[in-house]
């Protein structure tokens, strides 16, 4: 099995110097999902929080032994969303139709500081997220308690309850998402193209192809077109740009901004 495990981090989490609002969309190839994959590709990563969706996978981090605390898991609302957008379609249940109230408010308040500082989002978040979120818990727990135990519906609750901490960790830290949705945008156009990525030859190929899928992704981020970025690139790089300069070098220190819809 392959998989590509997506990152969006900021580079001086790995260490590097690079500038404060440089993000970089980070594809890596594995060959298998189990939890062998992301402790590797992780190990010496200082940050504390990891947003993912909840592949099991990802619990064995907490049990690592780390200088600056064990990893803290951020769960994705927009996964919970999906559940009960399907409850809702496909039984018209009254409790889905609420929960996708609730949830709705939540983006709304997010929507509402998009683009603000952390310190900002945090405050809203504390105003009004905080005490939607603070009556939604004691409501599923109700709702659940009413409904029978072996429904499809009390699976979705069960899992929104056991992923509670999780999913509630964004109210504490404006630096945090409250879904994956801005790592699963650079994995969708993956995903559509899977097929014709089936066949990379060999793993260095999957590799390659992996930290090539980064750098495009990376460009779109920068609004910097990615065959633009990339030429210029090698071109430096062909006459003589010196490696203790690499930052020039970067998508976010291109100065082309891209004319084309990525």
């Amino acid at each position: 099995m392959i998989a590509v495990m997506a990152v969006s981090a900021r580079p001086s989490s790995f260490g590097h110097s690079f500038g404060p609002m440089a993000v970089i969309p980070l594809l890596h190839y594995a060959p298998g999902r189990g939890k062998e994959h992301p402790l590797k590709f992780l190990a010496g990563y200082q940050g504390r929080f990891l947003q993912c969706d909840a592949y099991q996978s990802y619990n064995a981090l907490t049990e690592i032994a780390r200088d600056n605390g064990p990893w803290q898991l951020v769960y994705c609302w927009t996964h919970v969303r999906r559940r009960f957008v399907k409850r809702f379609k496909n039984e018209g249940s009254p409790i889905a139709e609420e929960m996708l109230r609730q949830i709705t408010l939540l983006y709304q308040i997010e929507k509402s500081v998009r683009g603000q500082d952390a310190a900002a989002r945090l405050a809203a978040r504390r105003e009004h997220a905080d005490p939607v979120i603070t009556a939604l818990k004691p409501w599923l727990e109700a709702q659940l308690s009413r409904i029978q135990q072996k429904s499809q519906l009390a699976e979705d609750i069960r899992y929104t309850l056991g992923h509670w901490p999780g999913l509630v960790r964004f109210l504490n830290d404006g630096t945090l998402e409250m879904d994956t949705n801005p790592v699963e945008n650079q994995i969708r156009p993956i995903a559509l193209t899977r097929k014709n990525a089936l066949f990379a030859g060999n793993e260095v190929g999957a590799e390659n192809w992996a930290m090539l899928a980064s750098l495009v992704a990376t460009c779109k981020m920068a609004d910097v077109n990615p065959v633009d970025y990339i030429a210029a690139t090698l071109c430096a790089i062909l006459d003589g740009h010196p490696q203790s300069r690499i930052e020039d070098l970067m998508p976010w220190c291109f100065n082309q901004p891209s004319s084309l819809a990525a």
